[in-house]
């Protein structure tokens, strides 16, 4: 079971479709290729690899996993996506040095009482942008710390349209991920600067039309503990 949010674009995972503990997991596809942003826990890794299947069809590959940060709620089914795909494995260079470690308290992994296991990086971003061809498409990656210390949003064009993905937008920020304040605070005002058609968030849903976007860019801003995942 899938979610499709509008061509080429569909929700894949997360509570609802996979397990209750994985964040939202989205899969965007650029003609005969595609790619998926985040991989969940890994705790119903079946159940994710059927959704995702549905929605590739039969000639179209999965050219890259774009993980937006190291937690493992994002993180813990990449090493079995990328198995049963063949894809490369992206994530920012200050949060690869915590997967590819199998680093349990910096990713989250025991706030789940689970264990990372280690993992490779294929391509480690660097600096503040990056851009990946794809298909007949592309997508731009963007340093955003603060969550972590290599949390990072994609956005890509799609009918006209800018679509993010901004998982874990909403932070929070805790000692033992590294998360900073600071720079968490200038990450939303880089997003809100961007101005987004389409806001897909990893807990909280998606996000349509400049107010509604805007209005929870302020709420992250100010955010309620009680509210808080990782």
């Amino acid at each position: 079971m899938s979610i499709r949010i509008k061509n080429n674009l569909w929700q894949v995972g997360g509570s609802g479709l996979t397990d209750h503990a994985d964040a939202a997991v989205y899969l965007v596809r650029f003609g005969d290729k595609a790619a998926l942003v985040d991989a969940g826990s890994g705790r119903d890794q079946p159940q994710l690899i059927r959704n995702i299947s549905e929605c590739l069809g039969p000639n179209v590959q999965l050219e890259y996993l774009l993980l937006t940060h190291c937690h493992f709620d994002h993180t813990g089914g990449a090493q079995g996506v990328r198995d049963k795909y063949g894809c490369g494995i992206v994530a920012h260079e200050l949060d690869a040095i915590y997967l590819e470690s199998g680093d349990n308290r910096v990713t989250g992994a025991v706030v789940y009482g689970a264990r990372l296991e280690p993992f490779g990086v294929d391509i480690k971003l660097q600096g503040q942008e990056s851009t990946f061809a794809i298909g007949s498409g592309a997508v731009r990656a963007i340093h955003c710390p603060g969550h972590s210390p290599g949390s990072v949003v994609y956005t890509t064009d799609i009918d006209g349209q800018l679509v993010l993905f901004a998982q874990d937008l909403h932070g929070p920020i805790r000692s033992e991920w590294l998360s900073d304040e600071k720079q968490y605070l200038a990450s939303l005002e880089r997003v809100a600067n961007l101005k987004p058609d389409l806001l897909l968030e990893s807990h909280f849903g998606i996000f349509e039309t400049d107010h509604v976007i805007d209005d929870f860019i302020d709420e992250c801003r100010n955010p309620r503990p009680e509210a808080c995942k990782c």
